[in-house]
């Protein structure tokens, strides 16, 4: 009985680790002086913190609980499911009903957008330095992913979820998200990178 989810998950982790290494954008090289953007990993979803100039027609100050919050000048943008997204911060939080149902594919997804002071690169903070039409092109990724609708209130003061185009599923995932955001600003990254660690395996400390 257990043989066919075990044998698709198998199928699913070997593509994931062989997209994961495949380079697109191979002889990209960051630039010497341009836009500076940080890749974030929180353990379970990467994100993409870009400056909060050029926002303010997206991001709006009434969407996050305190408002003053908007005040910081970076912005981070991850993609997701919904539920998933919505009701799991941590690891801690996380339900296999609905990692399961993410899994299987929906259509109700959002674009979670933080209000933040600049990060620290580390281990899990990566900097990249991006040329001006390289950074529009990231951009325009990310505004195209945004729908018509509500916004909701995030997990903190600082922090709200926007509806969002695209369908979540095992082979499109938030870290696939994050992988398709810089490819096709031309980073050079993955061509399939459904995990964190397929995502900033690429991204030099």
């Amino acid at each position: 009985m257990l043989a066919v989810p075990l044998t698709a998950l198998a199928l699913w982790a070997f593509a994931a680790a062989i997209g994961g290494w495949w380079p697109v954008n191979r002889h990209w090289q960051q630039a010497s002086d341009g836009i500076r953007i940080y890749v974030v990993d929180n353990g379970i979803h990467t994100g993409i913190v870009v400056p909060a100039a050029g926002w303010g027609d997206v991001v709006r100050a009434s969407s996050f609980r305190d408002p003053r919050y908007a005040g910081h000048r970076w912005r981070g943008f991850g993609w997701g499911d919904r539920a998933f997204y919505t009701q799991t911060p941590t690891w801690g939080h996380v339900r296999p009903l609905t990692v399961l149902a993410a899994a299987l594919g929906s259509d109700r997804t959002v674009l979670h957008v933080d209000a933040i002071a600049e990060p620290t690169p580390g281990a899990d903070v990566r900097s990249l330095i991006l040329r001006p039409e390289e950074f529009a092109r990231l951009s325009a990724f990310i505004r195209n992913t945004l729908a018509e609708g509500a916004t909701l209130y995030g997990y903190g003061p600082d922090d709200a979820f926007y509806p969002a185009r695209g369908t979540y599923s095992m082979l499109q995932t938030c870290n696939a998200w994050t992988g398709d955001a810089l490819r096709h600003a031309g980073v050079r990254i993955g061509a399939w990178t459904p995990t964190a660690g397929s995502v900033m395996r690429w991204l030099p400390e």
